[in-house]
């Protein structure tokens, strides 16, 4: 069955730097479009980033333009989410998302950006 786990959040002061990871299986990696969403409290979920097949990335939330960046390694069926420079409002829940004949979700990460 598939499965997506993702690690690598955590805490950091403003400025600071994650990166995410999400480790996949159950399905063929290297054949799908990839995405991150995040979900701060009490808002609804945000779709950051998606990365093709192709390798073709979007940042989709304008607030990570420029500051994050969406990765995938075929070979080890993982994928990435680098953050650098986190502001107090990436506080959030990430998770990793892929479609295979349904929607899959991650349970997620947090990640809590202070200053």
């Amino acid at each position: 069955q598939v499965q997506l786990v993702e690690s690598g959040g955590g805490s950091v002061q403003t400025g600071g730097s994650l990166r995410l990871s999400c480790a996949a299986s159950g399905f063929t990696f290297s054949a799908c479009s990839l995405k991150w969403y995040r979900q701060a409290s009490g808002k609804e979920r945000e779709l950051v980033a998606t990365i093709t097949s192709a390798g073709g990335i979007t940042i989709h939330a304008d607030s990570a333009k420029g500051r994050f960046t969406i990765t995938r390694d075929n070979a080890k069926n993982t994928l990435y989410l680098q953050m650098n420079n986190l502001r107090s409002e990436d506080t959030a829940v990430y998770s990793c998302y892929v479609w295979w004949g349904r929607d899959y979700w991650g349970k997620g990460t947090q990640v809590t950006v202070s200053s």
